[in-house]
């Protein structure tokens, strides 16, 4: 289950009390059903705005976004949100976690649990089902927070750092899990991250944003890279480390070059 992405001449501008900023401005951007996308940029480019919109949990202010051909109005079931910092229900098990998004969409309870169990196994956290997620590491937890996600067969997953707060060792690891979930499901998917080497890894494009108030010019697409590299990605190659150089050359150049 995936959905096309369509971004047409976004723009978001914030009221503050020195007046209108203009935050993101012009930014295209097609994302195909099943394809991963990867947005990288410099802090305060947009791009964590450009996800919120996407997310619908804030309103452009110019421009156009679809989801499937039908304009994103709020939050909704299509699209699955995982953030940095889990938000997982710390009273609930991981299984009860994990089964709450289908049992609200009027799942019965036997399928809800189905739904659970099956992505519990799919994330390698069936013997945890029965803890609560205080009892469970960060990388843990975030995997918690995909399987949860995924129970709600989301046609669109928008991933906002997601790995950003976990230690190299579960980064790596949960980088190779999720490249493997998205490639066997077919999702779209758009991440954003800090990391060029993640990006690199993940994705089979990259959008590298730059501008923002820092650099007094809006938030923008600088370029989109694609990632032709075959799927068993070596970070050690000439390959791919060419990409990355490719990319940070471009995160670190003048927003008004």
């Amino acid at each position: 289950m995936s959905a096309e992405i369509r971004i047409e001449g976004l723009e978001k501008r914030y009221e503050t009390p020195s007046g209108d900023v203009l935050a993101v401005a012009d930014v295209t951007l097609d994302v195909a059903a099943g394809e991963f996308v990867a947005v990288v940029g410099a802090s305060g480019c947009g791009k964590s705005t450009l996800l919120r919109i996407l997310a619908g949990f804030e309103e452009p202010s110019g421009g156009t976004v679809t989801v499937a051909g039908a304009p994103i109005t709020g939050p909704g079931p299509d699209r699955g949100v995982v953030f940095q910092d889990y938000g997982l229900f710390p009273w609930l098990t991981v299984h009860e976690n994990v089964a709450y998004g289908p049992a609200r969409r009027g799942l019965a309870r036997a399928d809800a649990r189905a739904k659970a169990d099956l992505y519990l196994e799919t994330v390698g956290l069936t013997r945890f089902a029965k803890k609560f997620p205080g009892e469970l590491s960060g990388g843990m937890q975030q995997r918690v927070a995909i399987a949860r996600v995924l129970a709600n067969d989301p046609a669109v997953m928008l991933m906002d750092e997601p790995f950003g707060a976990l230690d190299a060792l579960t980064r790596s690891d949960l980088q190779v899990q999720l490249r493997g979930l998205q490639r066997a499901e077919g999702r779209t998917v758009v991440f954003i991250t800090h990391s060029i080497e993640e990006a690199v890894y993940l994705a089979d494009r990259v959008v590298v944003m730059t501008g923002g108030a820092s650099h007094g010019v809006p938030g923008h697409i600088r370029e989109i890279v694609p990632i032709p590299l075959a799927e068993d990605r070596d970070v050690t190659s000439p390959a791919f480390n060419a990409f990355k150089r490719q990319i940070s050359a471009l995160v670190h150049e003048r927003a008004a070059a």
